[in-house]
Order: C-alpha cells, then structure tokens, then sequence
C-alpha cells in the first residue's frame, strides 16, 4: 500500500505541475522556485509532514520534497544551534539531493554527445 500511496501522491503532484506548466504563461524557473518555495511554507506550517508520512517517497521526491527538506533541516539546525543554524540547516538538510544532482549531472555530462540547436 505504501508504494500505491507514494505513486498517486507523486503523480498528482506532478500533474498538477504540468498543468501549470500547460495552461500558464509562467517559465519553468518560476515554477520550480515555487515549489521549492511552497514546500518550505508548507512545512513551516506543519501541513507537508502529514503528507511526507502518508505519501513517502512520493512525496519527498518532487520539488515540494526538496523545500520540505531544507525547512526541515533548518528548524533541526536552529534547535541545536540558535540563529546560526538558519544559515546552515538547509545546506545540511539537504545534502544528499545537491550531492546526488551533483554526481550525477557530471557523470552524464561525461557520458552523453551534447550538440547544439540549429
């Protein structure tokens, strides 16, 4: 039940995305800084951890995941380190992303034939 839970959550938010992406004169830049942005306000709310432990991976996966990590590690950080952890939790929440994005970016930037548009 729990990968079925984590599909349709996903899938949903995903949709959702693209419909915005279909029906609105937005950038692609635009929406993704707001949703990274939503899902920092959302789990400043309180509202995304219920949809975490529902959805799982459905829900940490997409863009709101990554704002709902970065929230997450912040408010870790400023428990343990008073305000200095407003600057370093979010870098630190989210660490495994960025050093994910980061490996894999180069690894298929060294295996792929980039060729420019004519």
């Amino acid at each position: 039940m729990q990968y079925l839970n984590a599909f349709w959550v996903g899938g949903l938010i995903c949709a959702i995305c693209q419909v915005v992406i279909d029906k609105t004169k937005l950038t692609p830049a635009r929406i993704l800084v707001t949703l990274v942005v939503l899902g920092v306000v959302l789990q400043g709310f309180g509202v995304y951890q219920s949809v975490v432990d529902y959805a799982g991976a459905g829900a940490t996966i997409p863009l709101l995941g990554f704002g709902y990590s970065l929230a997450k590690g912040v408010a870790k950080a400023v428990a343990e380190s008073g305000l200095l952890g407003v600057f370093t939790g979010g870098v630190t929440g989210a660490a495994g992303g960025i050093a994910a994005a980061i490996v894999f970016g180069c690894l298929f930037a060294l295996l792929s034939k980039p060729k420019s548009k004519s």
